[in-house]
């Protein structure tokens, strides 16, 4: 078990703060290093290891890393890809957070769901096969608070937890999976969910350099670093199923922001060895008042699939997930090699799937394509789509 805090480890390891010692060691990534790296144990874990397969010089390599990420992929998650979908449940922020469409500065129509209104969002993605899905909210903390969420929960998992099926027209245990993604809370709060139903917990850091964060978020509650960094260790401790990390890529140096995310991961696998972690790979779009040009760090597809490949040869068992931030293309092609989850027909505004016209989204989706186009690919690939992974009640 990790005895030392994830702060700790990260400025001990100088990733939270003055990075240049990590631009050098990339820089100094020999083919060499990349091949002794390749040669290691697919799936296990070592700094060392993960610094060559994020390297420049790693660039060269990333045919036989797609063809050892592919066959570790198979191995451990076999054929199966999950399938699934978000509900926004409200576009009220009070943070100024400056590459978001929902930054409290920005002027548009914000809207927020009832219980009921998130019910029947539910309702459709339920008729459409889905029972994985994922809530997903602003800091709106005066509405979407904890007995709203439990509410909902409940709800959703009618017949789980003492509410009557019929009452929210839905089959009972609907949704197999909950999970949120949502503003950072405490230990006890987290608790409440999962008891309520929450099966796991989506928070991205954005990123794990100290400066950069306190430069795109000027304001609200999301400006403290360390309550958000310590948030998944509450996770873990409330006993959530799924933790799930990830970083806004465009924000800061994607191969340093790597080490540092692994750090984090790496960190909560033995402290919360009942948790299974997982990692998500949002970059950045163009949002309401945001144009993504204005960020000097974006990456290529290129460097993407490098830092997937690279993250799925140290961390054999986590879920790698892709939503429709990215391209149709890019998103068939990396279904094959190491994603196990992936979102399809996403609406990214509360209410977007009964009013289907509204389109004030938190980003702009980029692959529109319906649930059932997607899984026809799925299936061209020899994949299984997946609607319900597991039931949390086994």
């Amino acid at each position: 078990m990790s005895s030392q805090s994830i702060h700790s480890i990260l400025a001990h390891l100088h990733l939270d703060t003055d990075r240049g010692v990590w631009e050098r060691r990339l820089s100094e990534v020999t083919s060499r290093d990349v091949e002794a790296a390749l040669a290691w144990r697919p799936g296990t874990y070592s700094q060392a290891k993960l610094v060559a397969l994020v390297s420049p010089a790693a660039e060269e390599y990333l045919e036989p890393m797609a063809e050892l990420a592919q066959q570790l992929t198979i191995q451990r998650f076999g054929r199966a890809m999950r399938l699934y979908a978000p509900v926004y449940l409200s576009s009220y922020c009070v943070n100024r957070c400056r590459y978001c469409g929902f930054n409290r500065d920005n002027r548009f129509t914000r809207a927020r769901l009832t219980v009921d209104e998130a019910v029947a969002e539910a309702r459709i993605l339920a008729a459409e096969g889905y029972r994985d899905i994922l809530l997903v909210s602003s800091e709106d903390k005066a509405y979407i608070d904890v007995p709203y969420l439990t509410e909902l929960a409940g709800r959703l998992k009618a017949g789980a937890h003492g509410v009557d099926p019929a009452a929210c027209g839905l089959q009972p245990n609907a949704f197999s999976f909950i999970g949120i993604e949502i503003y950072q809370m405490s230990a006890e709060e987290y608790k409440q969910l999962f008891a309520a139903g929450v099966d796991g917990v989506t928070l991205y850091q954005e990123t794990y350099d100290r400066q950069v964060y306190a430069q795109y978020h000027p304001g609200g509650p999301k400006a403290d670093y360390d309550m958000r960094l310590r948030a998944p260790d509450d996770m873990g401790a409330a006993g959530m199923r799924e933790i799930g990390l990830g970083v806004l890529l465009g924000l800061a140096d994607w191969r340093i922001e790597t080490l540092a995310l692994a750090e984090h991961a790496w960190h909560l696998i033995r402290r919360h060895w009942q948790s299974r972690v997982s990692f998500s790979f949002p970059r950045l779009r163009s949002a309401c008042g945001v144009s993504s040009s204005e960020f000097p760090h974006l990456l290529t597809d290129k460097n993407l699939v490098q830092m997937m490949l690279a993250l799925r040869l140290c961390f054999s068992d986590s879920g790698i997930v892709l939503s429709t931030r990215e391209p149709a293309d890019l998103r068939d092609r990396l279904m094959g090699l190491v994603v196990t989850r992936i979102s399809a027909g996403s609406r990214t505004n509360p209410g977007g799937y009964t009013d289907p016209d509204t389109n004030t989204g938190q980003f702009n989706v980029v692959d529109s394509r319906s649930p059932g186009e997607v899984v026809a690919v799925i299936r061209d690939k020899g994949f299984d789509p997946v609607w319900k992974d597991w039931d949390s009640s086994f």
